[in-house]
């Protein structure tokens, strides 16, 4: 990797942006430290470091002793950004979230994983390989399918599941011929009870609830941390974009969580999350004042 690299004239920086990771997780590609070598990951690798056919078939021998999938060529839509303003967007996005103390990560419409930060690292870090369900490769098969997501999202099924299969019915009824979509519908297909929700359970609970109920952006749910100072904790889901981040078809995702009980907590006004974190609210005046 660091070869072909070399040979392009390319940073690690440059490369990460290409990968839309960051470049500590990139680092860790290049020295071999990674949970498990899938195809996405390979093909996005083989993309970014401009590998022949022939070059991406020894990539797959080489890291997981096989050849590559048929269709290992990305499709034109799932390429990585050819815009260098883009790509260099990222690679300093990367580092403002990295410098961003709760978990944060990238997704596009199909919840495919585009960049994630050391926090969001850490909260996963449990999670067994799998794959087609890892949390940084596609975070709705993975609250679906994967079997540890239960082990770190607490109330599984109503605060994680229903919400995130009502938003994918929405994705889906917006655009019913993208494949990266179709072929979740298959899978959800294809499991019984996930069906039976998604027919029926997601139908009833937003005739209940309101579509509002669906929304990720304020959603307070609670996660199981790693950290044993953390354990059980709550978190509110804050969802933004940006200008160039709307450009890409991406979304920031990031989960506020509560202080570890024993902080020690300021003054605040209001209530919920912010109360226990002893945050500091400060007003701002409207431009009409």
């Amino acid at each position: 990797m660091r070869q072909r690299r070399e040979e392009l004239g390319l940073s690690q920086e440059d490369l990460a942006a290409r990968l839309r990771i960051s470049v500590r997780a990139y680092g860790n590609w290049e020295r071999g430290l990674v949970k498990e070598w899938t195809d996405r990951k390979l093909l996005a690798l083989a993309e970014a470091l401009e590998m022949s056919e022939r070059q991406c078939f020894w990539l797959f021998r080489v890291m997981v002793d096989r050849d590559p999938p048929p269709t290992w060529r990305a499709a034109e839509e799932n390429r990585l950004p050819e815009d260098p303003a883009q790509r260099d967007y990222l690679c300093d996005y990367a580092a403002l979230m990295e410098a961003v103390p709760y978990p944060s990560f990238l997704v596009d419409h199909r919840w495919d994983v585009a960049l994630t930060n050391s926090a969001f690292d850490q909260l996963f870090q449990s999670v067994r390989p799998h794959p087609t369900a890892l949390p940084d490769d596609n975070f709705l098969r993975f609250v679906l399918f994967h079997p540890d997501a239960a082990a770190v999202l607490e109330d599984h099924e109503p605060a994680w599941c229903v919400p995130l299969l009502a938003q994918f019915a929405t994705a889906l009824a917006a655009a019913p011929e993208d494949e990266g979509l179709r072929s979740i519908r298959q899978e959800v297909a294809r499991d019984p009870f996930m069906e039976a929700a998604y027919r029926y359970g997601v139908p009833h609970w937003l005739s209940m609830r309101g579509a509002e109920a669906a929304e990720q952006d304020g959603a307070v749910r609670s996660v199981r941390h790693p950290d044993p100072r953390r354990g059980l904790v709550r978190c509110r889901m804050v969802a933004e974009t940006s200008r160039m981040l709307d450009g890409m078809g991406l979304t920031r995702i990031t989960m506020i969580l509560a202080a570890p009980q024993g902080a020690p907590a300021g003054p605040v006004r209001g209530g919920g999350l912010a109360q226990q974190q002893g945050a500091r609210l400060r007003a701002v005046p409207s431009l009409e004042e």
